[in-house]
């Protein structure tokens, strides 16, 4: 595909670890272009070409210049902070570019407000891009439908020492999908600690385990635990090359949007 064909990408938060891996994928794929990197301001890899961390030249330098850095993108790929995408955000939509959003830890207020942008550009929104984990989405939605009677539901979440919010996005998405399919509402039923005498398990509740340490990139279990069994379901990653070629799959399904918000489920089609 020629460039002029090739869908336009810029990455947010390209001196850290995601966005180096979302650099290589975008020059990896021949239907896509780098066309912007931008970091915060004070980052060491302000100035740099994009490419220098995976062995490339690009051309393209990584600037905190929100509107240099998005000046000839088509989709920004954000997998930055809360305060920091939404400042993205307002960027985009004053100069028409799509937003592929893999940031977590937003609020309700912040998800309001990315819904209002989503009135003006096309927003793809979800805690985990990773082809696997949206399937595993399907499968614990139907097993908990299946498993509504005598089984306590437990999600447990491991990431890496560097991760600022718990549970994980992916985690309370998870608890979403299992609730909705039990008839329930997460923020009634949701236990996110246990200390000290707590007595016995409520059945109706689902439970949430973070763990945090070393490098690990992600991974997530939902056990259905009864009476002389249990059955978990469990998505781990390796790498974090799976997230950046969902954001890439993403990018291409917005290139047929002006405008709404979406998920991965629209993007894979299984809805």
């Amino acid at each position: 595909m020629s460039s002029a064909a090739a869908v336009r990408i810029a990455i947010a938060g390209a001196g850290g670890r995601m966005g180096r891996m979302l650099i290589e994928a975008v020059l990896a794929a021949p239907d896509c272009q780098l066309a912007g990197a931008l970091d915060v301001a004070g980052s060491p890899a302000l100035g740099q070409d994009a490419g220098a961390a995976v062995g490339r030249t690009t051309g393209v330098t990584i600037t905190s210049d929100l509107r240099a850095g998005l000046a000839q993108a088509q989709v920004l790929i954000d997998f930055t902070r809360p305060e920091g995408t939404l400042a993205h955000l307002a960027v985009c939509r004053e100069l028409g570019v799509k937003a592929v959003i893999g940031t977590t830890g937003f609020d309700a207020t912040q998800k309001a407000e990315i819904g209002a942008f989503a009135r003006d550009i096309a927003v793809m929104l979800a805690p985990n891009m990773s082809v696997g984990v949206n399937v595993l989405m399907q499968l614990i939605g139907q097993a908990a439908r299946l498993l509504n009677q005598g089984y306590d539901i437990e999600i447990i979440e491991a990431h890496h020492r560097h991760k600022v919010d718990a549970p994980s996005g992916t985690a309370l998405q998870m608890g979403e999908v299992v609730a909705a399919a039990l008839g329930r509402s997460l923020k009634d039923c949701a236990v996110y600690a246990r200390e000290g005498v707590t007595g016995e398990r409520n059945p109706s509740t689902i439970g949430f385990s973070a763990i945090r340490g070393g490098d690990i990139i992600g991974e997530h279990t939902v056990m259905f635990a009864g009476t002389g069994e249990r059955i978990e379901i469990s998505h781990k990653s390796s790498s974090r090359a799976g997230y950046a070629q969902g954001a890439l799959r993403a990018a291409r399904f917005l290139t047929a949007h002006a405008s709404g918000l979406f998920d991965m489920n629209d993007v894979l089609g299984l809805r």
